[in-house]
């Protein structure tokens, strides 16, 4: 490798790892925020809710690193251009391969890395997320007897237990069950406790009453000297895992069991995913063609209409928004699987076209004349904002 093509590696290295980091790093929270449920409903340690959060990363890692690789190409080839170093290059005799060569290498690596993460790490990840999950909620037991908590058990049904008696009984017991269409019913006892019949696990509780609304706010009261509810269906229900065709490993899509209940129901959803695994990885080089064809050559300040970093990733988001439509319809059928090989095929292709022709890959005209006059317009008004703030304080110290 070239000394030139050393250093557009080196930097297109350095902004890479900088946009994964800050890309990753802002789409793993939006993630995260979903699961903070384990800590608030389930009563769950926050190293539990931790160890879930990192097993999300490697399902965020094969849709973030593109964008990111897109960015960085985009921004250091920019960079480039503007410090004259393209004009440079081309003065030199050096052909586009020079540029292109050290970003292909970087792409290459990045789409082996999203294709080793997609298809080897990220399967076992979903599945020990799940198994940590389900964990998580059948520890039902020790979720309901802790005091002074309001508890959701299941959609409708939820529990409090007011303290902690002597003998492994409980006080002060209320259960809200709403989950009966048309009626709502509400139990409170003094005391109870959590029997254990084999595998069965009962509620047993003493000197109550159940009050019951109907749809028409009838309510009526019922008095109990001993009742017993069933927590059974939902410890069973909490134990078992089910396995989506994103959790199975790239082999099992190959040659699913035939009596996985879900392929049974829904075949072409394992289908599906397994050709997006295939499909996916693609994209990294997908988007540095096009960054390459939008910022690889050298060209005067005043020929740019916009920012070649804003036409790369309005392109590369068209493109992968693209991808997720035919990702989101592949199990209806052939054609939409066909549809998700064809979308990075033809994307590269055209820019292929671009670079070899040494022709600049542009927004259209109207739309690039339109998203400069909005930005025109957003920084007036930045900028008006800002007086009239400055003028305000100027009137006030004044006063």
């Amino acid at each position: 490798m070239k000394v030139v093509e050393r250093y557009i590696m080196r930097r297109a290295t350095a902004m890479f790892l900088a946009s994964l980091v800050w890309t990753l790093a802002i789409v793993w929270t939006t993630q995260v925020l979903a699961k903070i449920n384990l800590v608030t409903d389930n009563g769950q340690s926050m190293l539990t809710f931790f160890e879930v959060a990192a097993l999300i990363i490697p399902s965020v890692v094969p849709i973030v690193i593109p964008f990111a690789l897109v960015v960085a190409v985009a921004q250091t080839l920019s960079a480039m251009n503007t410090d004259s170093e393209l004009a440079v290059i081309n003065a030199a005799g050096a052909s586009r391969w020079t540029i292109a060569r050290p970003i292909l290498l970087l792409a290459l690596a990045a789409s082996v890395f999203s294709f080793a993460v997609d298809n080897g790490i990220d399967p076992y990840a979903r599945q020990k997320n799940r198994q940590l999950v389900a964990a998580s909620r059948a520890d039902l037991v020790s979720l309901i007897i802790q005091e002074g908590t309001f508890r959701k058990i299941d959609d409708g049904l939820f529990l409090q237990i007011g303290e902690r008696l002597p003998g492994n009984r409980l006080g002060g017991i209320f259960v809200a069950d709403s989950r009966e269409e048309g009626a709502s019913l509400v139990y409170y006892a003094k005391t109870g406790s959590i029997v254990e019949k084999g595998d069965e696990k009962v509620l047993m509780m003493n000197d109550g009453v159940i009050n019951r609304r109907s749809v028409t706010g009838d309510l009526s009261v019922i008095r109990f000297t001993s009742y017993a509810f069933d927590l059974s269906a939902f410890m069973s229900a909490s134990n078992e895992i089910s396995l989506l065709p994103k959790d199975r490993t790239t082999a099992y899509l190959m040659n699913p069991d035939p009596n996985d209940k879900l392929f049974q129901r829904e075949p072409g959803s394992y289908r599906a995913e397994l050709h997006q695994r295939f499909a996916e990885w693609t994209y990294s080089l997908v988007f540095a063609l096009i960054a390459l064809a939008v910022a690889g050559d050298a060209r005067s300040h005043r020929e740019a209409r916009i920012h070649p970093l804003i036409t790369a990733i309005s392109i590369s988001l068209f493109v992968r928004w693209l991808g997720f439509f035919a990702a989101g319809n592949a199990d209806k059928g052939l054609n939409y699987i066909y549809l998700l090989y064809a979308i990075p095929i033809v994307a590269s292709a055209i820019s292929i076209w671009f670079i070899v022709t040494a022709r600049t890959m542009e927004l259209p005209v109207a739309w690039a004349d339109g998203l400069a006059n909005l930005a025109g317009r957003i920084g007036e008004g930045w900028n008006a904002l800002k007086l009239r703030l400055a003028r305000r304080g100027t009137s006030g110290q004044g006063a």
